[in-house]
């Protein structure tokens, strides 16, 4: 009976989590143009070089190369 319990309990929580993974949208790859100029962006304002911007690196960013990050690759829209 525990065993069977256990198991329906098991199903039920992949059967969630996988529900919840289908829900989320999916990115659009990159062209190689659109690399590039993200590349260019990301090394222009990452001044501690770990390829990786921080929030202190975007803050820095003017708003001309926001827009255009935000336009190479948009955030997902969040879920109400």
């Amino acid at each position: 009976m525990l065993r069977t319990l256990i198991l329906a309990a098991a199903l039920c929580s992949v059967l969630a989590l996988s529900a919840n993974a289908a829900d989320k949208p999916k990115r659009t790859p990159l062209t190689e143009e659109q690399k590039k100029e993200k590349q260019t962006l990301i090394d222009k304002y990452d001044k501690n070089k770990d390829g990786k911007l921080s929030k202190e690196e975007r803050d820095a960013m003017t708003a001309d190369d926001k827009a255009k990050l935000e336009k190479i690759q948009p955030k997902p829209a969040k879920k109400a």
